[in-house]
């Protein structure tokens, strides 16, 4: 078969009023950082595709969960504002009496408190919040549409609940906190809204089972509907948390339409929102080949190149990894595709990227096509693209980069498949990059 049929690649195509000082819809990265974006599962299968050096797109523990909101204005659209003197600063055993109280003032100072208190950096209560039993009138808060502010506080307090452990997380969701989470998803007030997404996806990104009780209760589609026009940060992080999970939760989300929508915020004007669908995306690329399939019918992969040849370098980062997971899971006609949408280009001009992460995931992709084309007999003809694009130029300098793992991952592609004999210095400088370096083998497309 002749190489313009496989991977030679052709060009892509391309009435309530808020409440005064209520936080701006843009959450800060500090507070998202901590936003339980990621699953603490994952099918076996994915775990061991993912086990070569192109690990899932999970991060660390420290990033997994969305930080405390630590903001402390003071919300004047309350049911009544308080009385002169009234303290706010409350004691446990005050904010327990607060919030069982029949008055909706006394019920709003507690809850407010006791978000305070929550929201603290260090060691905050959660343990004796949850002990205390406040979690189930905290839920009945979130049904109180006459007192939006009440609401709020309620939704921030229960975010920050379930941001700690799975059990403090199982706190929440058994207290009933889901279903009218999602209510509030359609507040018409918007600081609501965002607070519940907030929750919501706290929730689901402890696990599949939460995860399973978010989708049973219909939250996706509540969820895309905000995704363009009024929540996007938020509202992605949450499908994103989503798609980190078995298969069958994937499958859940794509049917729901989240397909239809993600392709298009890679073209964004906004990067975070980029980066934001760039990560959901390679979530779902890390899924099987029937979910690959279903990026390719919804036209992911120009989008998906513009923004590794122009994108910022946060967003080409979670772009690479999309294009890494798709490489990994791929069939061969997928992999094909994906050369053809002219991938290979900006990946070639990221291999100088300062991230050695980056630069490492890249080399891996590059091996895993060339052994594809070997296998298919189109090596000669891929290297030959590689070259034209300056490729070799640039893999064969990465071989004295002083990270050893990149060194050593350039040496075996420029040994392996660009067939020039070792002279004297490239065996002294592979027997230095051997010193003390474990190298993991690409398991890749050509073993299938």
């Amino acid at each position: 078969m002749g190489a313009e049929n496989f991977f030679v690649p052709v060009q892509p195509a391309g009435n309530l009023l808020l409440p005064v000082n209520m936080p701006t819809l843009d959450a800060p990265e500090d507070r998202r950082r901590k936003f339980k974006y990621c699953g603490k599962d994952a099918s076996l299968r994915r775990q061991q595709r993912m086990a070569v050096s192109l690990e899932l797109r999970k991060a660390k523990k420290d990033e997994q969960t969305l930080k405390r909101r630590n903001i402390t204005s003071f919300c004047l659209d309350t049911p009544e504002k308080p009385a002169k003197g009234v303290a706010v600063s409350l004691n446990l055993g005050e904010i327990i009496k607060g919030v069982n109280s029949s008055d909706p003032v006394l019920c709003f100072q507690a809850t407010q408190t006791a978000r305070k208190m929550l929201s603290q950096e260090k060691n905050p209560p959660l343990k004796l919040v949850i002990e205390a039993g406040l979690i189930p009138r905290m839920v009945e808060f979130l049904k109180s549409s006459l007192y939006p502010c009440l609401q709020f506080e309620a939704a921030w307090a229960l975010t920050n609940i379930a941001s700690g452990t799975s059990e403090q997380t199982r706190a929440v969701v058994e207290g009933g906190a889901i279903q009218p989470l999602i209510e509030l998803l359609s507040s018409s007030n918007v600081a609501v809204c965002e607070q519940a997404v907030w929750a919501l996806g706290n929730i689901a990104g402890d696990g599949p089972e939460f995860r399973d009780s978010v989708i049973s209760n219909n939250a996706i589609p509540h969820l895309l509907a905000l995704i363009s026009p009024t929540l996007p940060t938020p509202s992605l992080r949450t499908v994103g948390n989503i798609v980190t999970g078995t298969d069958e939760q994937t499958q859940v989300a794509i049917d729901a339409g989240v397909l239809n929508v993600l392709p298009q915020l890679l073209q964004h004007n906004k990067p975070s929102i980029q980066k934001e669908a760039a990560w959901a995306l390679s979530n779902v690329a890390a899924g099987p080949r029937h979910h690959i399939q279903q990026l390719l019918a919804y036209d992911v992969l120009p989008p998906l190149v513009a923004v590794l040849k122009n994108g910022e370098f946060k967003v080409q980062k979670e772009a690479v990894w999309m294009v890494a997971n798709f490489a990994t899971g791929a069939t061969m006609d997928q992999l094909i595709q994906l050369v053809h949408s002219g991938v290979l280009e900006p990946l070639v001009n990221l291999l100088t990227a300062p991230d050695v992460k980056i630069v490492l995931i890249i080399l891996d992709v590059i091996s895993c096509i060339l052994q594809a084309a070997e296998k298919l007999s189109e090596k000669e003809s891929l290297c030959l693209l590689i070259e034209e694009l300056g490729g070799i130029d640039r893999i064969e300098a990465l071989q004295l980069h002083e990270n050893r793992q990149i060194g050593r991952a350039a040496l075996n592609i420029i040994e392996k498949h660009f067939g020039e004999e070792e002279d004297e210095s490239l065996t002294l400088l592979s027997q230095v990059l051997d010193q003390d370096y474990e190298f993991i083998d690409c398991e890749c497309l050509a073993k299938k």
